[in-house]
């Protein structure tokens, strides 16, 4: 009998101090601002230490805003001024390319010789005739400068070109013009076409060729040290 009431007060005690237990566990735990460290270590916010993974971080209120890649930024532009230049000097390269391989002395019209320089009808013939239809295009024979462009006497109509070096040359009686006085063109222009004006027996370009220093030049000679051919 003994034994069974020890055996009761034991169960209720636990059970007593079970229910204490839970209790404390259930009750929430107010912490004080001071919990677990001395009084020393209190400290404003602002004064605070913060680090990180990343280091010293910076005070509060200040937002780290990452520089721009200056050096990288030089870089692409420095690339950039190479790659401008690199273009230029490639289309300056072609352009001089094609310079090079444009001729500079072209025959100033297609057609048959009628007519060469020298003795004539006693009298000196001074330029290269060159029959072909009237309206047949005539070109400038080489790059230079319009000095005339228009009526002159016995050709009818003319153009005078004059080249860099000082040579002129000269396409009479065409029936019209293309080019002003001052005009600059280029061996291969179109100047003018063929015609019948001025004293004249047919349809046909005289060309001649007038010498720096004014002494009139077998054209047909001239062009061919040029290495162009009439046909």
């Amino acid at each position: 009998m003994c034994v069974s009431r020890r055996r009761v007060v034991v169960v209720a005690g636990g059970i007593v101090i079970g229910a204490a237990a839970a209790a404390v566990l259930d009750s929430p735990k107010i912490l004080s601002p001071t919990d677990g460290m001395a009084s020393g270590d209190i400290r404003p916010l602002a004064a605070a230490n913060f680090t990180g993974a990343g280091g010293q971080a910076a005070p509060p209120g200040v937002l780290l805003v990452a520089k721009p890649a200056q050096d990288e930024v030089g870089k692409l532009r420095k690339s950039e001024r190479i790659d401008d230049q690199r273009v230029e000097a490639e289309r300056q390269a072609r352009l001089a390319e094609e310079e090079a391989r444009r001729p500079k002395v072209v025959a100033p019209v297609w057609g048959v010789i009628t007519s060469n320089y020298g003795p004539r009808w006693g009298t000196t013939h001074y330029g290269l005739d060159i029959a072909n239809r009237i309206g047949t295009p005539i070109y400038a024979a080489t790059d230079g400068v319009v000095r005339e462009a228009g009526a002159a006497s016995g050709f009818g109509l003319w153009v005078k070109i004059e080249r860099p070096d000082g040579t002129t040359t000269v396409y009479g009686h065409i029936d019209s013009y293309a080019v002003r006085v001052g005009q600059r063109v280029m061996a291969g222009d179109l100047i003018a076409t063929v015609g019948n004006r001025g004293i004249s027996t047919g349809p046909h370009l005289h060309f001649e060729v007038w010498e720096p220093s004014g002494r009139k030049a077998d054209p047909l000679a001239w062009l061919q040290t040029h290495g162009v051919a009439i046909s």
